[in-house]
């Protein structure tokens, strides 16, 4: 057996590391030693043995040197950690020192896997948390979907990047004017590329869209198109209107004077998205603006009110860029927006969406009032469907889940117009 070569103890760094290892302790022959003390350490738990497997003759004669054993030990063996420090020990090194010398810093995966879970929780309970999903409960369903995906290769950083760029733009939609995919990319991410079907952010964001709208996830770039312009994106601003009655701006603008001369003839009118960008203001002298879901509900007001109907905006189902360039422009001028809509899961994630963009106010969409709509209806209707929290009644969702019955707007028309009939004699 060869003489083993003497060396002083070595001193720690200031890294915590050891420096000048004996040479023939990171050559070859003891290489696999090496590298299965690393692998073990790098667990992060406690290590009593290592074993090794397919020795050479000349790696089992240099272990059995290192050890002072007076046979080879085979092609496989197992090495007792404490036995090694004890035969490392007159060199003043230890197994950890000579492995990450010959290996490489040695890790904590067991430390990492638990740092990495914590980064996983962080991730899922910001997203969860975030304005944008807790003013549209509806993207909790988009959240889950995410979560259950899980984190891809690039890590925690890297997909919490893709879900701000995301929230970012989810927080614009739909547009209050019409905008080019590449111009709305550049305006809130900075990069007008950043929304191209070949990126990644897109994705999530189209995703959101389908979870808003209870659409499937668009397949093709047709599909995509549709829903982009759904929410104002690249659309016809020409074509993109929003229906509302007795609506009297004050001002010389021909909007405003358009507006008042329809309101003054008791007629409905047709307000487009181009009509909107290229007008001022639209105070209104009455301070209330009520909107609702269906335009049937703005026919029957029409009927009974004519001329005299106070201000009523109707967003025909999801609302369009007009619909939500008027709401919040009313709302900026200073009108207090009311809302009703359907008693259903899909009227619930369309009246989330209207308060949550244009600072709108419920009205009569409550639970109570949903009871009360059920009782004059018979608890006669359709299933309510995919259901989703109201941020403005934490009752109201589980109620229509549990009675299992959509009271449409329809079915209180009446007392929506009862509502109109007294601003309007007030």
């Amino acid at each position: 057996m060869m003489e083993r070569p003497h060396a002083r103890p070595e001193r720690h760094d200031d890294e915590g590391g050891f420096s000048g290892v004996p040479a023939h302790l990171t050559a070859k022959p003891l290489l696999p030693l090496w590298l299965a003390v690393h692998e073990r350490l790098s667990s992060g738990r406690p290590v009593r043995s290592v074993t090794l497997r397919g020795l050479d003759e000349e790696a089992q004669a240099a272990l059995a040197d290192l050890l002072g054993s007076s046979s080879y030990p085979g092609s496989r063996v197992t090495v007792r950690l404490d036995r090694l420090d004890a035969a490392l020990a007159p060199l003043g090194v230890d197994g950890r020192a000579v492995a990450s010398v010959a290996v490489g810093p040695i890790g904590n995966r067991a430390a990492e896997r638990e740092r990495h879970a914590r980064e996983r929780v962080g991730l899922w309970s910001w997203l969860s948390a975030h304005p944008v999903v807790v003013r549209q409960p509806a993207l909790t369903e988009w959240v889950d979907r995410l979560r259950a995906d899980g984190v891809p290769r690039e890590g925690v950083a890297r997909l919490r990047e893709r879900c701000e760029g995301a929230l970012a733009v989810l927080e614009v939609l739909p547009l209050a004017e019409s905008l080019p995919l590449p111009a709305l990319a550049a305006r809130v991410v900075g990069d007008p590329h950043a929304l191209d079907d070949t990126a990644a952010l897109p994705s999530l964001v189209l995703r959101a869209l389908a979870t808003l709208r209870g659409l499937p996830v668009p397949g093709n770039a047709q599909d995509r198109r549709a829903l982009w312009g759904a929410f104002g994106v690249d659309c016809d601003s020409h074509s993109t209107s929003v229906l509302a009655l007795g609506l009297r701006p004050v001002g010389d603008g021909p909007l405003a004077a358009t507006l008042r001369m329809w309101a003054d003839a008791g007629h409905a009118v047709s307000i487009t998205l181009d009509q909107l960008a290229g007008a001022g203001g639209v105070r209104q002298t009455c301070p209330v603006v009520h909107v609702v879901e269906n335009p049937s509900v703005l026919a029957l007001a029409q009927r009974r009110l004519g001329a005299q109907a106070p201000p009523l905006v109707c967003v025909s189902g999801w609302p369009n860029s007009a619909a939500v360039a008027l709401l919040g422009r009313l709302g900026e001028d200073g009108a207090l927006v009311r809302y009703h809509g359907d008693f259903d899961g899909e009227g619930l994630r369309i009246a989330a969406h209207v308060m949550a963009r244009t600072g709108a106010v419920p009205w009569r969409m409550g639970a109570r009032d949903y009871l009360a709509a059920l009782g004059k209806a018979g608890a006669l209707g359709p299933a309510p469907g995919r259901m989703s929290p109201a941020p403005w009644d934490s009752e109201l969702s589980d109620l229509i889940g549990e009675q299992g019955v959509t009271v449409p707007e329809e079915r209180v028309a009446d007392l929506l117009v009862d509502d109109l009939v007294a601003v309007a004699l007030g």
